[in-house]
């Protein structure tokens, strides 16, 4: 069906003869439905300030705020003489075009009621989603907002947050990390699992409930190979896996057990270089 642009121009709306009361009337009710949604909205972010995180009471206050005036312009409108059933008709019309032109907006605004209703990240979480990992700015009406590690600022459309996996570090309250520790074969073991477990307790991060565990996992080629699990708050997981790391190797090290350096012995058959030479020389006569 082909809609031509002068027929929807010529939609008859209808417009009577205008008063000055008329017109008294429609600004002094849009005014006051204006001060009522101001009002509205204020009181509406003050309630929900401490229910709610500030984008999603933002957005509650801006949807009020305007359902508010449209309903105010919709009792107003009237006095100006429009006969609403032509306009809704042209707006019907030209909603429709819109509506094609839009489909990436319409998606990324959806997307974005859902993220916000069902809330798989927060402002502050540090995610990894649509293969960028950073912080959470801001999750907006069409878009999120993430900062990277490396201070980046990366707008992404709420569409593609929405049906990309989302990774968050820090939805939970406690995260894992892992050490692979490694003793020489001469060094006792036993004694290096309660050096490595005595540091990871005293530390005030590293949680006992999940409790940590230290054991030798497997026999390398140069060393005897410990597995050290270790939980922490996920909020503080980075500082509390580079701090610990150290302190375990310097702990280890002042009781005398080392971390190996891997060695590697070569050996020549005798004789052997004595033939290579040989060989030389013959290619040389040649």
């Amino acid at each position: 069906m082909a809609f031509n642009v002068t027929e929807i121009l010529e939609i008859p709306l209808g417009i009577g003869e205008i008063t000055l009361e008329n017109i008294l009337y429609f600004t002094v009710v849009l005014t006051v439905g204006v001060i009522i949604a101001k009002i509205v909205a204020i009181n509406v972010r003050r309630i929900l300030a401490e229910r709610l995180p500030k984008n999603e009471s933002e957005l509650f206050a801006k949807l009020i705020y305007y359902i508010i005036i449209i309903w105010a312009f919709v009792i107003a409108l009237p006095q100006l003489k429009f006969d609403l059933s032509g306009l809704l008709v042209a707006g019907g019309v030209a909603g429709l075009v819109i509506g094609f032109a839009s489909q990436s907006v319409v998606s990324n605004l959806i997307s974005g009621l859902f993220l916000m209703f069902e809330r798989p990240i927060k402002l502050g979480d540090n995610i990894n989603v649509a293969d960028v990992t950073g912080s959470v700015e801001d999750v907006r009406i069409l878009s999120t907002v993430i900062k990277t590690y490396d201070g980046i600022y990366i707008r992404i459309p709420n569409e593609k947050v929405f049906t990309s996996n989302i990774t968050n570090y820090v939805h939970n309250a406690a995260r894992r990390f892992t050490y692979e520790i490694r003793i020489r074969y001469e060094d006792d073991a036993d004694a290096a699992i309660r050096i490595a477990r005595e540091v990871i307790e005293k530390h005030p991060f590293a949680l006992k409930n999940p409790a940590p565990s230290v054991f030798v996992d497997n026999f390398g080629e140069h060393s005897v190979n410990l597995t050290a699990y270790i939980w922490a708050p996920a909020r503080n997981w980075w500082d509390v896996r580079t701090d610990l790391l150290w302190k375990i190797k310097q702990a280890l090290e002042e009781n005398g057990i080392e971390i190996p350096i891997p060695q590697r012995t070569v050996r020549f058959v005798d004789g052997l270089e004595g033939k290579n030479r040989g060989v030389e020389t013959n290619r040389g006569e040649e």
